[in-house]
């Protein structure tokens, strides 16, 4: 199993910040350092100094480790037009030496668009938009070169373009598609999906879904197996029952409500629930949600006390 780090820096962070995270995790030996793509902080927290743009700080880290993988979970298609954002992310794996993985999807929180001036179309719209912009960055990223690409979609045209540049990775970084959708999100999964991912979702959610996923891919003729699955949860761990409680009440959830809902308790506890999750799901990778940015402490135990009890 993968372990990775996700973050949500909108809650409050610099990127200085997120740079002590990912090089502690990279030095950990996470897979990889993830983060959100938002522009507005949700809940009751402050939020400063401010939002941090997803691919402008993965370029950053980029430069700045050595080893882990770069992310985002997930890019919201409102925020960029497909062309711009598949020279973006090409750029930034060629700055990573071909460590990037795109996770994208359709948008959903109608605030943080109109605190920015981003327009923010119905869900039929957003997801149409969705559709299309999957293909045409895997287009564009697909298309040989000295050849052009060209799409007429409904909402996106493409005529003549290069194609360029290219990433690192041939024919392209890892797409990421995630949700709990039960028809188009399947479908779209089953097209382009190098990996799926749940986030926040309970085992039998995860179940149903990841089911789906794996019916579109059959229909497709695709093997089922060859998609990723994935999930993202909380990560609250201590080895004592006083820290725990820290840990939780710094991040303003419960104990007791992790536990049920997330990856919480001693390293014992989240390492059955780990097991859990293997067995009754198939995934074989799981991003742990640090809420706590300033809690290094706490991504080195999961990394010394989990990490060798199911990787």
């Amino acid at each position: 199993m993968d372990f990775r780090i996700f973050t949500e820096p909108q809650q409050g962070a610099t990127y200085d910040d997120l740079l002590r995270v990912a090089r502690c995790a990279e030095d950990a030996g996470y897979d990889a350092f993830f983060r959100s793509d938002h522009y507005l902080k949700m809940g009751g927290v402050t939020g400063l100094p401010g939002p941090t743009d997803a691919w402008i700080t993965l370029a950053g880290l980029a430069r700045e480790t050595s080893r882990i993988r770069l992310g985002t979970l997930m890019t919201a298609g409102t925020f960029r037009h497909p062309g711009p954002l598949a020279i973006a992310v090409a750029q930034v794996d060629h700055m990573s030496g071909g460590r990037v993985e795109f996770g994208i999807g359709s948008g959903w929180f109608a605030e943080e668009h109109t605190a920015y001036g981003i327009p923010f179309p119905g869900v039929r719209e957003r997801f149409d938009r969705y559709a299309e912009q999957l293909a045409v960055i895997t287009g564009l990223w697909q298309t040989s070169e000295g050849e052009t690409f060209s799409y007429q979609g409904e909402h996106y045209q493409l005529t003549d373009s290069p194609a360029l540049p290219k990433p690192a990775q041939r024919p392209h970084p890892p797409v990421l598609i995630g949700g709990v959708g039960a028809k188009r999100t399947p479908k779209l999964a089953a097209r382009y999906a190098d990996e799926f991912n749940l986030p926040f979702v309970d085992i039998d959610t995860a179940v149903t879904q990841f089911e789906r996923v794996a019916a579109a891919c059959a229909e497709k003729g695709r093997d089922p197996r060859s998609v990723v699955r994935s999930a993202a949860l909380v990560g609250c761990v201590a080895k004592d029952e006083a820290r725990l409680a820290e840990r939780a009440a710094a991040i303003g959830r419960e104990v007791e409500e992790l536990r049920r809902n997330g990856l919480a308790g001693s390293p014992a506890e989240v390492v059955d629930k780990l097991g859990q999750w293997k067995d009754k799901t198939g995934i074989t990778r799981v991003y742990f949600q640090m809420m706590d940015l300033t809690d290094l402490d706490q991504i080195e135990l999961i990394a010394t006390e989990v990490f060798p009890q199911v990787s």
